[in-house]
């Protein structure tokens, strides 16, 4: 039944292989926890009690509540597909909420941070490919998944566009400056993919498509010359695109567009760190505290 449901993903959601995999783990982990337990290989037969004391040995383990809301979201979607197909009448994850969490509040790279990098690239002689990736996903806040799977058919730099395919295979534009389509077509100039890679716009030194973790190591280190900040990620490179655009005015639908976001909910997480600015715009707007700057 699992492996029906992990192709139902694949052909009916058209969910990434990334995001398919996570699924497959967080079933295998309740898989094995339900035969430990219950002496049965069937899931489609656990009940609320067995997803709760799944919930109870996660927490004894130190897994973390976001992780652990994670797999319970997998193991509602699993049991939705089995209503879907008449295996079960009743879901057992029915009535039980995910975990309340306070999320750890990432703290942005600031613009004179990144400024410092770009900066550095120039001064000392940069390797394209390496500056590419950092301002592509500076500029763009597109995921790591997203570069690495870059199609060279969807680089419009003629036009200043790229066409990403995001998560459920949906699809967006996404606007590039002048100077990054400069950056970009000097990296074309040095492309050199293997046969079964000409595809990907983005390849290493060996020609091959790039791997999410080359990407993740490669921004660790160029973010760790600039900032002493804990949190040096392609996400937080993401997590400040969006911060910075709406620090200048950039309007929040369309940085959720940008963004490849489903919900507006998503994108006003980075309005957070506004806050400071949102003050300076009420004390000079409202009416009361102009008041109290007159009298």
């Amino acid at each position: 039944m699992l492996n029906k449901f992990l192709e139902y993903l694949e052909f009916e959601k058209r969910y990434s292989p990334h995001t398919i995999t996570s699924y497959k783990k967080d079933l295998e982990d309740f898989s094995y926890f339900f035969l430990k337990t219950e002496s049965s290989e069937d899931i489609s037969k656990a009940d609320k009690k067995v997803i709760r004391n799944f919930i109870v040995e996660l927490s004894e383990n130190n897994i973390s509540k976001r992780s652990i809301n994670r797999k319970l979201s997998s193991l509602r979607s699993f049991y939705l597909f089995l209503l879907k197909i008449g295996e079960i009448k009743v879901s057992p994850t029915e009535s039980i909420s995910s975990l309340k969490f306070y999320a750890e509040k990432q703290t942005p790279i600031s613009q004179e941070e990144m400024q410092v990098l770009d900066n550095a690239f120039f001064e000392q002689g940069h390797d394209v490919l390496d500056h590419c990736i950092i301002e592509v996903l500076y500029q763009t806040g597109i995921r790591k998944a997203e570069l690495c799977g870059l199609i060279f058919e969807n680089v419009n730099l003629g036009g200043n566009e790229l066409k990403i395919i995001g998560k459920g295979n949906k699809e967006r534009y996404v606007p590039i400056s002048d100077d990054l389509s400069i950056l970009l077509r000097s990296y074309l100039e040095l492309r050199k993919p293997v046969e079964e890679h000409q595809s990907y716009f983005f390849v290493n030194k060996k020609g091959k498509k790039l791997t999410e973790k080359f990407v993740y190591v490669l921004v660790n280190k160029y973010l760790s010359l600039i900032t002493s900040k804990q949190k040096r990620s392609p996400h937080i490179l993401r997590h400040s695109f969006a911060t910075h655009v709406l620090d200048n005015g950039a309007e929040i639908s369309k940085v959720k567009k940008i963004l490849g976001h489903s919900s507006l909910a998503s994108t006003q997480v980075y309005t957070n760190a506004n806050i400071e600015q949102l003050k300076k715009v009420f004390n000079q707007a409202h009416p009361r505290a102009s008041k109290k700057e007159e009298l």
